[in-house]
């Protein structure tokens, strides 16, 4: 009867449907010298809990983490590094004789009068924003009641 009590157990165990008091049922069952045959694979895995429910942990936890500031000191130098010889490369503007090697004349022309072109576009759009200007200097007359 009591073999087939901790067959059932081992069932229930293996489902995940055991309570404390029956997984503790089976630690003593196999930690006993006479385990059935058929049974005695299980020994060692029951065994292994029960000893390793006697370990305990003893090495000291540091309570602050170290952190590791050089290694982010030398990330930042290199980067600020690199960003100074970037910006101090020297700038060359080409000047009017280079544009003129570059360009023909045609396409010079063509690039002044579309520059031209936006100029007078940008300057009917501001134009149009003195009318804004004029519009919110009423509306917040209506708005303040003054």
């Amino acid at each position: 009867m009591e073999l087939d009590n901790i067959e059932k157990l081992l069932e229930k165990y293996f489902e995940a449907t055991a309570t404390v008091t029956e997984e503790e049922t089976l630690r003593t069952y196999f930690s006993q010298e006479s385990v059935a045959t058929h049974l005695v694979q299980y020994a060692p895995m029951f065994q292994y809990f029960t000893s390793a429910k006697e370990e305990r942990f003893t090495k000291q936890v540091p309570l602050k983490p170290r952190r590791n500031y050089f290694k982010w000191a030398s990330i930042a130098a290199v980067v600020v590094l690199l960003i100074g010889l970037y910006m101090n490369q020297p700038k060359t503007d080409p000047t009017p004789e280079d544009l003129m090697a570059m360009y023909t004349p045609e396409e010079i022309e063509s690039a002044q009068e579309a520059l031209a072109m936006l100029g007078m576009n940008l300057n009917k759009g501001t134009a149009q924003l003195s009318h804004l200007g004029e519009f919110e200097k009423t509306t917040n007359k209506f708005l303040t009641k003054e």
